[in-house]
């Protein structure tokens, strides 16, 4: 029996999960596919995923893989799963890719294997949408964050340019973080606004645990007026997480999308030109 590497990209709502990762209680976006994912496959499925989020945070595509000897049509790994998922969760591809005879176990040995869905990415980018208003709104609620004082965009662009580039990112990481190492490549970071919602773009290799929504709480700072754009560099140099803002709320986070290299070919969908289509 040939076993193959099923690739996906899952789209979902976070609001009504306890976080991507699978957990005793059943209520995350992983335990929800690996139940669907078992009765198209007919045997137990284990996923990995790209990158794992946090209870509330959204995905519009989130690259997850798993192996099986299952023979099924590549449109059975979209259609014939999505029948058995909520509407808050959905496939929106697939790609089927051979694994090596002699593979060994990725738990052990990632790169032993061809492809893997977290250690083959090469850059990640998410997106975090504020609804700058002075009354919050009820259609909104969940899916952007709030701040009811006016925001300066300008400024946080500004403050922006401190962190693009190769630092040590430890002033906006999690304490719980099991990230080898706090240094990241940061790309790009884009802030527009459109009426009242304001989109920032984060582009870098990897992220931190908790690092976009502790760098969206402290550009606020900034946009609020209480600290100036140069406050952004002096505390990332600090590498002391108690100096930057606390975590902002999970409901505007998406993690957007998770670059591969293109040799393998996969039918990805979201760039930031039309990450809502």
């Amino acid at each position: 029996m040939e076993l193959k590497r099923i690739v996906l990209g899952v789209q979902y709502d976070g609001r009504p999960w306890q976080g991507w990762q699978s957990q005793p209680g059943g209520q995350t976006v992983q335990d929800c596919l690996e139940m669907a994912l078992h009765k198209i496959a007919l045997h137990p499925v284990k996923v990995a995923c790209a990158g794992r989020t946090d209870a509330g945070v959204h995905a519009l595509e989130q690259v997850v893989h798993f192996d099986t000897g299952a023979d099924r049509p590549v449109a059975s790994w979209v259609r014939g799963v999505n029948a058995y998922l909520p509407e808050s969760i959905a496939v929106r591809w697939s790609s089927v890719i051979a694994v090596p005879e002699n593979a060994i176990n990725h738990k052990t040995d990632p790169a032993s294997l061809e492809f893997h869905s977290r250690f083959s990415a090469i850059a990640r980018t998410y997106h975090y949408v504020l609804y700058n208003h002075p009354v919050r709104s009820p259609i909104l609620a969940g899916r952007v964050g709030w701040v009811f004082r006016p925001l300066d965009e300008q400024r946080m662009r500004d403050a922006a340019q401190h962190l693009l580039g190769e630092h040590d990112f430890s002033t906006f990481r999690a304490s719980s973080c099991q990230a080898k190492t706090p240094v990241k490549h940061m790309y790009e970071v884009a802030i527009q606004r459109q009426g009242n919602l304001i989109f920032i773009t984060l582009h870098a290799n990897a992220f931190l645990h908790h690092m976009v929504r502790n760098i969206v709480g402290s550009l606020i700072a900034v946009g609020v007026g209480n600290q100036e754009a140069e406050w952004i560099a002096d505390i990332l140099s600090d590498k002391n997480r108690a100096r930057a803002a606390p975590t902002f709320m999970p409901d505007g986070l998406y993690l957007a999308r998770v670059d591969y290299d293109p040799a393998w070919s996969l039918p990805q969908q979201v760039t930031a030109a039309n990450w809502f289509s």
